[in-house]
């Protein structure tokens, strides 16, 4: 994906995402099977049976849920089974534009602390406009640049 495309699937992403509700999808500490299924008034007994599984299966499901060891398929089936459907989404902590512009600052600020570094040790300390102007350009070519050089660590 070139760089025109890439900013333009981020942006699209940023608005679909920006309606979701981060408080609303955080996980009830349970999980949320049993959240649905209490809320419901349905019994473990009945799930399964809506299931077509046997009753400790759901005991099994609420605990791998809870601890992050179930599986998207065992999820949709249980969704269903309680007249729901499963969304599956990973929510930004920020837009992906700003992490985006967050990640290219840090590493602008990287390679101008290795180049300010090289300039003391050749006694050619810049001053700190010159640093900010070198910092923005930095910065400036690395979003212009390929997206995927950008989560290089080095």
């Amino acid at each position: 994906m070139n760089t025109d495309q890439t900013r333009l699937a981020r942006k699209n992403l940023d608005r679909r995402l920006s309606k979701l509700d981060r408080e609303a999808v955080a996980w009830p500490p349970f999980g949320w099977i049993r959240a649905i299924r209490e809320a419901l008034g349905m019994t473990p007994t009945q799930l399964a049976k809506r299931m077509g599984v046997a009753r400790p299966r759901i005991h099994e499901l609420e605990r791998a849920e809870k601890t992050g060891a179930t599986t998207l398929k065992s999820l949709r089936q249980a969704a269903e089974a309680m007249d729901c459907t499963l969304v599956y989404a990973f929510v930004p902590n920020g837009s992906l534009d700003n992490i985006v512009q967050k990640r290219a600052q840090r590493k602008a600020d990287e390679r101008l602390t290795r180049l300010e570094h090289t300039m003391r040790l050749e006694n050619q300390t810049p001053d700190q406009s010159d640093l900010a102007d070198e910092r923005e350009r930095l910065r400036q070519d690395i979003l212009n640049g390929s997206p995927r050089k950008l989560w290089d660590d080095a």
